[in-house]
């Protein structure tokens, strides 16, 4: 059915690489994720200065939530991602939330961005859309939980071991999971140690949902924290449920030798959204402008890193609906050259 994924849930028996295939094959063969969640809640008035940041939106204006996700269907994304991925127990319950509060906060997260997409679709009923339109629910790292940097560095100090991530992570997933996204997106991973706590989190849960695996880099070569990605993406690939692996939050100018790298050593489908290409001040938690690239320049990365495998592109921090609306307009266009009829 369009706009029903057959998720939360309805994946048991199916190999997440195998329910992402399908996504994109009933896609066309490519599908569109959405763009930055915080730099259009700023865009929409949102104060994002908070530990809690794009999260702080489930609090204070959830109806700018909706929209900015509405925004992004609109300029033709497939995949919309919610506003959890800062969002934790934890976190909430530092501003003082019960934990039965701060998990109905993660579940409505996905009940946002469902609701968005029930929108968009009654909206469009005159003309049924025909490809899927799929939610995935973000889980960030530690780091971004910290909100000191560490998420762009990967060094957590006395905290870096599997079994407290693991702990940190553990309640969190099961929540996001019972809301009902159809994917579950582990983004921004910083370093192997988190990666081995997903994919054993993902197992002794019990989740049936695809789950995909993202990790930045800032040399093109490695992880943010000095790991192989190769090695990152063996992890990954080692884990039936985990139905794509890909990269985010990194420049544009490094995403080919990325993708040839995770090609080494997984089959499963690829995905890239990186960031704008400026480069973030962790000690002032700011963008330094006039670092990055343009729309145009973005997306003329677009055909270059689909012939190098990658079947879900988007973008990240500093990306607009603009540069999505200009991702599937090139992805179409590629589309219809792919299958023009032969003279």
């Amino acid at each position: 059915m369009v706009g029903k994924s057959g998720g939360g849930g309805g994946v048991a028996e199916e190999d997440g690489a195998a329910a992402v295939r399908r996504w994109v094959e009933a896609g066309g063969g490519r599908l569109v994720m959405d763009g930055g969640l915080a730099t259009e809640l700023e865009a929409n008035g949102a104060d994002l200065n908070d530990p809690l940041w794009s999260a702080k939106c489930l609090l204070s204006s959830p109806h700018l939530i909706r929209k900015v996700h509405l925004d992004y269907l609109e300029a033709g994304a497939n995949i919309i991602i919610t506003a959890s991925y800062q969002a934790t127990i934890q976190g909430f319950e530092s501003k003082g939330f019960s934990k039965e509060q701060s998990e109905d906060l993660l579940a409505k997260s996905v009940e946002i961005a469902r609701e968005a997409r029930d929108m968009f679709l009654k909206e469009h009923s005159d003309r049924p859309i025909q490809h899927p339109i799929l939610v995935a629910a973000s889980i960030g790292s530690y780091g971004a939980y910290l909100a000191d940097g560490s998420e762009y560095s990967g060094d957590y100090g006395e905290a870096g071991t599997l079994e407290f991530l693991k702990d940190f992570h553990k309640r969190r997933l099961e929540v996001l999971a019972e809301a009902g996204p159809d994917l579950i997106a582990f983004e921004t991973i910083p370093n192997k140690l988190e990666a081995q706590a997903y994919v054993e989190l993902l197992d002794e849960c019990n989740i049936s949902i695809p789950a995909w695996f993202s990790f930045n880099s800032k040399d093109g070569v490695h992880i943010v924290s000095g790991d192989s990605l190769i090695e990152c993406a063996t992890i990954a690939n080692g884990c039936s449920k985990v139905g794509a692996v890909g990269i985010n939050c990194t420049p544009p100018r490094f995403i080919h030798g990325l993708i040839l790298s995770i090609r080494k050593v997984t089959d499963k489908p690829i995905l890239i959204y990186p960031n704008s290409g400026e480069r973030y001040d962790a000690e002032k938690k700011e963008w330094v402008e006039s670092t990055g690239v343009s729309d145009g320049d973005f997306v003329s990365y677009v055909n270059e890193w689909c012939k190098d495998g990658a079947v879900l592109i988007g973008g990240c921090c500093r990306t607009t609906p603009n540069t999505i609306k200009a991702i599937s307009r090139s992805l179409n266009q590629r589309h219809s050259s792919l299958h023009l009829p032969v003279a």
